[in-house]
């Protein structure tokens, strides 16, 4: 243990880009703001350390496409971190580290089965290499209107009607702190000769507190999305993708250089290293912080009254295995308002500005830059709300999302002739773009599946209530596209 906290207390990225900056180097490469000189509203912006630090792959400082020196060493780091075989620096967000695990499992033709609670990223990565999705449509909690998780009994009908599968993929935890069975789940897919990829975006944290629900890589999972700048703290838009013992690292490495920059940000790549650091460092004490916070605060809200903060109380051990305590999501429909409607009335009102809300739910994200008199605002403008503006209880729309009809792959409805049609005559037609409220960014619709009455009215209804609507070519939600008859 001694020696991991010495290992880890290296930083070799930021310790490279610190020598650097003391070198006082002249710049005749890339970017062509030369530490900020040509762009003086940009270092009034940021500062001039920062603009400085915005600097060229060069020799010193390693290239993120082909790591020999620092940022080897630095993935090095991050992979004992987190217990992987293996881990990579990812710049595109952890979009692209969930791309990257797809495009790594699944080439044209190829299936996988998959929650459809997913993130758009996903559908998106079907699109680019033409897998065909096997989904495990997810219960729905009656009450609450949110999806759960995946259900080992579901997800075994599912492998043994499609063998052939490549993969399978699930969300641990969802957006809004469900967890499935990983375990069972990664034991499923190895026994079925299938990958197990997770999509932890939100769920960082995971690996670094033994009270929190098991992580990816500790279930034996063989790649891992790690959102480092939700709850681990670096820069928005830095994320890792963590490998497993059985993944071929030269082939991953090729997958990610198809689509990720060849001109990665230094400053996003200090991010993660020095965040790696500190969690590693201090992480199970800044996640137990986090974890009380997030308590204290679930039980204050629920001693108002009308507002339901769920917990560890949902847990049933099938569609909910377990549960993050750290995800403060409340439910809202009780007052009569919907997720969006407090969300909105928080930033304008209060000045609060909360992760998201949708038709029945808020989520305010609680992370290691939290304090607890931050708490109690947020407790006290929820309390004025329901006071202030709480109306009749409405049970309509109440769901996350609307279990959808598959007609045709994801890939071929994206590239298919289509026509823009209003929306109110679309029902029965194949979708050929995306609908979404983000965030979440769970697609209510995505290309190749059956437009119903009950999703245009649930878009509609969102849309009417204040949900940013994105996807449709028609950003007015006039008219959707659909696939030429």
């Amino acid at each position: 243990m001694d020696n991991f906290i010495e290992r880890q207390k290296r930083a070799p990225v930021y310790e490279a880009l610190e020598r650097f900056r003391r070198q006082r180097v002249v710049p005749f490469d890339v970017p062509g703001h030369k530490r900020g000189r040509g762009n003086p509203e940009l270092v009034q912006l940021l500062g001039e350390k920062c603009v400085g630090l915005d600097v060229n792959s060069m020799k010193p400082l390693d290239n993120l496409c082909h790591p020999v020196s620092v940022i080897y060493d630095a993935e090095a780091l991050a992979a004992e971190a987190f217990g992987a075989a293996h881990a990579y620096f990812m710049v595109g967000g952890t979009t692209s580290s969930v791309q990257s695990m797809v495009l790594s499992a699944c080439k044209a033709g190829d299936k996988i089965i998959l929650p459809r609670n997913v993130h758009r990223s996903v559908i998106n990565a079907l699109v680019l290499c033409g897998a065909e999705p096997v989904y495990v449509n997810p219960d729905v909690d009656p009450h609450i209107g949110i999806a759960l998780g995946m259900d080992l009994s579901q997800l075994k009908e599912a492998m043994d009607a499609h063998p052939d599968a490549t993969a399978v993929f699930v969300n641990n935890p969802t957006y809004y702190g469900i967890c499935s069975d990983l375990r069972s789940i990664v034991k499923l897919a190895h026994e079925h000769d299938m990958l197990c990829l997770v999509d932890e975006a939100h769920g960082t944290h995971l690996y670094f507190h033994d009270e929190l629900p098991v992580s990816a890589m500790e279930a034996g999972a063989d790649m891992a999305a790690v959102s480092m700048h939700k709850s681990g703290g670096s820069l928005t838009q830095s994320s890792l993708l963590l490998l497993g013992e059985s993944m071929n690292t030269r082939y991953v490495e090729q997958i990610i250089n198809l689509t990720q920059t060849t001109s990665a940000s230094y400053l996003l790549l200090s991010s993660l290293d020095i965040s790696r650091r500190n969690l590693a460092l201090r992480g199970h004490d800044s996640f137990e912080k986090v974890r009380q916070m997030a308590e204290y605060a679930r039980s204050e809200i629920n001693s108002i009254g009308g507002y339901y903060a769920y917990g560890k109380d949902l847990v049933n051990g099938r569609s909910i295995y377990d549960y993050d305590v750290t995800k403060l999501s409340v439910y809202t429909r009780d007052i009569g308002l919907t997720g969006i409607e407090v969300y909105d009335l928080l930033r304008d009102e209060y000045d609060i500005q909360i992760e998201f809300g949708d038709i029945g739910n808020i989520l305010a994200y609680i992370s290691i830059g939290d304090r607890i008199q931050d708490i109690e605002r947020l407790v006290g403008a929820l309390e004025d709300i329901k006071r202030l503006y709480h109306k009749p209880t409405s049970k309509l729309h109440n769901a996350e999302y609307i279990t959808p009809i598959v007609a045709a792959t994801p890939q071929k409805a994206f590239y298919s002739d289509k026509e823009l049609v209003p929306i109110r005559e679309t029902a029965g037609r194949i979708c050929g773009e995306f609908v979404m409220c983000y965030p979440p960014g769970i697609p209510i619709l995505a290309p190749g599946e059956m437009i119903t009455k009950e999703i245009i009215d649930y878009t509609l209804f969102a849309k009417e209530k204040g949900c940013s609507m994105q996807g449709p070519e028609d950003g007015s939600l006039e008219r959707l596209n659909v696939l030429k008859e």
